[in-house]
Formats: C-alpha cells, structure tokens, sequence
C-alpha cells in the first residue's frame, strides 16, 4: 500500500472547503494508494472545522490562532503528516481549488514517468473556462504557462496543485516558514531547482480555481496612507521583509535591494506609479 499525503490550509471559506473535500475524495486513484488529509485550520469562525469533521471525519484538523496565513498553515500541515507516517508523496492543494475526477492519476503517470524525482505541478482555469488558464507552472520568460497534452518543465510555481514525492521532500524538507502567506510557493520550486530537481508541468488541467485579480490595497491610490500602510505591513500585503529575505535568495541582493526601495516608492505615490 502506498500513501498521499493531501495538505491544506483553511480559513472562512466553509463552502468551498467542503467542495474541495468532496472533489478529492472522489478521485480516481489506484487501488494500491491511500489519501490521508491533513487541514490547517487557522482560526476559521464561520464553522468550517465542524462541518469538514461532520462530513469527512477522516480527515486531520490542526488548529491555529490565525496568525499562520496560507505558507504558515501549510507548512504546520507537512510538518504533521511527516510526523505521522513516511509518506510516498505529499500534495498541496488550496481550498478553493477543485480537481478534476483523474487529476490525482494524471499527476502520478506524470511522476512515474519521471521516475518520481520531479516536483509534479497542476494547472488550474477559471470555473466553467478552460480556455482561461489561472495558476500552474510559470517561467521567467513567459510567466504563466499554458499546458499541453504532454508535460514539460517549468521554472517554478503556484501552491494550487503540486504533487512531491517522497525523494523530493527528502532532499528539499518543507516549504520555509519565514513566508507567511504568499511566496512559500515560488521559493520552494526555486530551491528545489538549485538542488538538481526539476518542476514538471503535468500535460492538460488539473482543475478549476479563480484567479484573484485585484489592485493590492497597499498600492491603490483611492485609498488612504494609513489603510495603505497597514496593507504594505501585512502578510495579506507587499510585506517588504519577506519580499527582500525571497528576492535576496533567488535574485540577488542589487535587486533586493532595489525592490525594496522601488516598493515604498509605490506605496508612497501609487498615482505616480501608475502613470509610469
């Protein structure tokens, strides 16, 4: 028998939590392989916990305080499930993420192929388009990648759908939680990378997720200094730490250096910028 392990990290998304629970387990996966979930929950009041123990008691619920954020709670997730068992293969998945009924067997012919030594990335489109794709595998050159009907490799990626197998994670370890929320993704695949592991774009899509597409408050020139501010601060935000710690890291500390200092030009005259 062999063993997934299906993390999550959830908060205030009840209904699209439960939806995504519901496409999971009604996966087409191979007899010989057992999924096993385990959900941050990080500070949900709108009962999400109850209603995912109510429905899918198998499931492993961590609570949090809410102070974890989405790279947080993931990171406490994998850190649980490799405290639990010596898993063949991890798998991020978001909460408002919901597969497609093959999508867990395309991703494992795709690692097999691979001879599971890849990180295997899913991609997903907006909800009844296909034609729109949102989140998957992205390149320096070109950004988000459209997928073919065979698989290729990518630069690094989206957190949405990701498969690791067990070689990976033993040579990479968990996604570094000095992110809070965003960026845990795309520095995971880009250590991943300086290590000799490939990022392999699993061929079609994997599953529909929308894409968020709004002006960061913490850049919005309708909006105050002080609401401004305190968006530029927040996990949520620009959060101009981590941003200089990820761009340090993979780029270099002259463009650390001048992004850091490029971001609160924007923060402090987003009109200008915008005119740019």
């Amino acid at each position: 028998m062999k063993y997934i392990a299906v993390l999550l990290t959830v908060y205030n998304r009840k209904e699209k939590t439960l939806m995504c629970l519901k496409n999971l387990y009604a996966q087409q996966v191979p007899e010989d392989y057992v999924i096993e979930v385990f959900l941050t929950n990080d500070g949900c009041t709108d009962g999400t916990p109850d209603a995912v123990k109510e429905q899918f008691p198998f499931v492993t619920i961590i609570n949090a305080k809410g102070n974890l954020f989405w790279n947080r709670g993931m990171y406490t997730a994998w850190k649980k499930a490799a405290e639990t068992r010596d898993y063949d293969f991890y798998m991020w998945l978001n909460d408002d993420t919901f597969l497609y009924p093959e999508a867990i067997v395309s991703m494992m012919q795709c690692s097999d192929r691979c001879n599971h030594l890849s990180i295997i990335v899913g991609t997903t489109c907006a909800i009844g388009h296909k034609d729109k794709i949102t989140y998957g595998g992205r390149s320096f050159k070109d950004g988000l990648l459209i997928p073919t009907d065979k698989p290729f490799v990518c630069d690094y990626f989206n957190g949405n759908i990701v498969l690791f197998p067990r070689s990976v994670y033993r040579k990479v370890g968990i996604n570094d939680p000095i992110f809070h929320h965003s960026l845990g993704d795309f520095d995971y695949g880009l250590r991943a990378r300086k290590l000799g592991i490939l990022s392999i774009l699993s061929p079609d899509i994997q599953g529909e997720c929308n894409e968020h597409i709004t002006l960061p408050v913490w850049c919005n020139p309708d909006k105050s200094l002080r609401e401004r501010w305190k968006a530029f601060r927040s996990p949520l935000g620009q959060n101009p730490e981590e941003y200089f710690i990820y761009e340090n890291r993979h780029n270099g500390l002259l463009m650390a250096c001048f992004h850091y200092f490029t971001n609160h030009l924007r923060f402090l005259f987003p009109k200008l910028w915008t005119k740019i």
